[in-house]
């Protein structure tokens, strides 16, 4: 089988996501890894799967689905094709919860920090 073309790749920062991911059911995972591999592999994602934030500074949302429950993991760009991966969390409301999107923030500003 031919090698599947990337036109980006994800990266864990830290264990911020992995904390998440590792509670986590083994479909959730999959499901999570099969976005994951999208992502990577899509030239263009569709917003069902990753969702600029508004007024987030370059914060995005990779929406996970399975069932009726709702996944999201923020993530960030680094030189266009490189996302890096920050929190996640199961969304359980309409409105993404604002401490999340602060805690996505904070991890970006860390990791830009520590690129200078």
């Amino acid at each position: 089988m031919a090698k599947k073309q990337k036109h980006r790749t994800i990266i864990f920062y830290k264990d911020y996501f992995q904390e998440f991911f590792v509670k986590q059911k083994d479909k959730v995972k999959d499901k999570i890894i099969w976005t994951f591999n999208l992502i990577e592999e899509l030239p263009r994602v569709p917003e069902v799967y990753l969702k600029h934030l508004e007024n987030t500074d370059g914060l995005y949302e990779i929406r996970v689905q399975l069932g009726s429950d709702i996944f999201r993991v923020f993530c960030f760009f680094d030189k266009g094709q490189l996302v890096v991966l920050a929190n996640g969390f199961q969304k359980k409301a309409q409105k993404t919860r604002k401490q999340e999107i602060l805690k996505a923030l904070k991890i970006k500003k860390e990791y830009e920090n520590e690129k200078k």
